[in-house]
């Protein structure tokens, strides 16, 4: 019985309050009350294509709108190969088709957010990597309409979270508040990355955990993820993100 208080205690400290925290944060602050009122304009970031006439690739996310803006962000993959004119984005949406492609700028604020970068590559890099990358994109088994669920997944962070496991050059993981990062495609309970550096294990998005060289080492529960960073010293707090080097 002891041991069931300290693990419920356990659970209070490390997932709920943090997310209570994040839910009084965002209760608090100023924003858009619908998408209709929300700014969707570029947060202008990227440069200008005719600037920057190298193949580039970004990963985005940014912290999403209504409720679940309190413990959750959207994420989203921007390639542009060598020469090109303009930026190719790739979405997943929980209406109509779902992966989609350029509906909005490349850089845009998400319900008024601005976007951070979560990963870049540029030159030589981007051109070897943007094949395996829509090779991804095309892989992505809910693409169809349909494929979408908020939670505990696939969602928006479903998606480009399978991107980045198969393609780990990228070398990089969605922050902790990506709701939905974890649930594997396919009803899948484990899974390696392509490289073998990290390893997933999940009971449908609900509870599992990750660990390796990217990942450190993740507890997830309901979507919400803990854990220790240990490549890039940092800790990982449910609903508030890393903070660390």
């Amino acid at each position: 019985m002891k041991f069931v208080r300290r693990l419920v205690a356990a659970f209070l400290v490390i997932y709920l309050l943090p997310a209570l925290a994040s839910a009084g944060w965002w209760y608090m602050k100023e924003r858009p009350q619908s998408w209709r009122d929300a700014d969707w304009s570029s947060a202008g970031i990227l440069p200008q294509p005719a600037q920057s006439p190298d193949a580039a690739v970004y990963i985005f996310s940014a912290t999403t709108g209504g409720l679940k803006g309190a413990v959750a962000s959207h994420a989203w993959i921007v390639t542009k190969e060598q020469g090109d004119d303009g930026y190719n984005r790739y979405d997943k949406v929980g209406w109509g088709k779902p992966i989609r492609k350029n509906a909005y700028p490349a850089d845009a604020r998400w319900y008024s957010n601005e976007p951070r970068l979560v990963a870049t590559a540029s030159g030589a890099e981007a051109r070897r990597l943007i094949p395996k990358i829509e090779a991804a994109i095309a892989a992505y088994p809910y693409s169809s309409a349909g494929g979408y669920r908020i939670w505990p997944g696939p969602n928006s962070n479903t998606f480009v979270a399978h991107v980045l496991r198969s393609v780990p050059e990228l070398n990089a993981v969605l922050p902790p508040d990506a709701v939905g990062r974890d649930y594997l495609p396919e009803g899948k309970l484990f899974q390696i990355d392509a490289d073998g550096r990290d390893l997933h294990a999940t009971l449908y998005g609900l509870a599992g955990i990750s660990a390796g060289m990217r990942s450190g080492l993740e507890l997830h529960f309901f979507g919400l993820v803990a854990g220790l960073d240990i490549a890039n010293p940092g800790i990982k707090i449910p609903a508030l993100g890393r903070f660390g080097i």
